[in-house]
């Protein structure tokens, strides 16, 4: 008799599926293109570059899914790698989603819960860029006006920040060495900015952990 695949089972059959089918999609289109007008790259400067970069994005890769998963759970993860902005949009808004229905990202609950909130925010996300793209002409004079760039300026700050104080207010101590880091290593380290947040937040989750334990051990906690 065949046994019949629970929840947890489907998500990580379509999550591969569709994850796998979105890496084939991604590498067609240069396939293709050098197929098309025979422009293919030079092999020696292309493993030159490869090996250049791909190692930090594969280290940035690794520590991302051992970062984000437990706080995304399964199907978030799956539906997160897929859409992208993960750090500044779809992880804030499983953590809120969580937050207000108080469950854990690792519970059944938080599974659905979290699964939900991302793929919402990945539709409300492709409305908004076709919005955009039909309204970008229009806009661009009220967008690129002087009197709003602070406040775009500061968007994700703003986002960051109150989701911040929900769960700094938790703990408060823990908060402490995470705050610290960062505000030491962007002040030193003027080259870091918001590109850099796909290395630093993983850094700071790492970072957070081990002076945790740290504190937990010395009963601080």
């Amino acid at each position: 008799m065949k046994k019949e695949m629970t929840y947890m089972d489907q998500v990580h059959r379509w999550g591969t599926v569709w994850n796998l089918s979105m890496m084939a999609i991604l590498l067609a289109f240069p396939i293709a293109v050098a197929l098309i007008f025979k422009a293919f790259p030079d092999m020696n400067g292309l493993w030159k570059g490869l090996l250049a970069t791909a190692p930090m994005y594969w280290a940035v890769g690794v520590i991302e899914t051992v970062t984000y998963i437990p706080m995304l759970g399964a199907g978030g993860s799956y539906l997160s790698f897929v859409t992208g902005n993960i750090s500044n949009l779809k992880l804030p808004c499983a953590l809120n989603a969580l937050e207000q229905a108080k469950v854990k990202a690792n519970s059944e609950e938080g599974e659905v819960v979290s699964t939900i909130a991302i793929a919402v925010s990945s539709i409300v996300t492709t409305l908004i860029i076709i919005l955009g793209v039909i309204l970008i002409t229009p806009l661009t004079p009220v967008l690129e006006s002087p009197v709003l760039t602070p406040a775009f300026d500061q968007m994700i700050p703003a986002l960051f920040g109150g989701l911040g104080v929900v769960f700094v207010s938790r703990n408060w101590k823990l908060a402490i060495a995470p705050v610290t880091l960062m505000l030491i290593l962007f002040i030193a380290v003027p080259a870091l900015n918001a590109g850099t947040v796909g290395i630093m937040v993983p850094v700071s989750v790492v970072f957070t952990l081990i002076v945790s334990r740290i504190m937990y051990k010395k009963n601080l906690l």
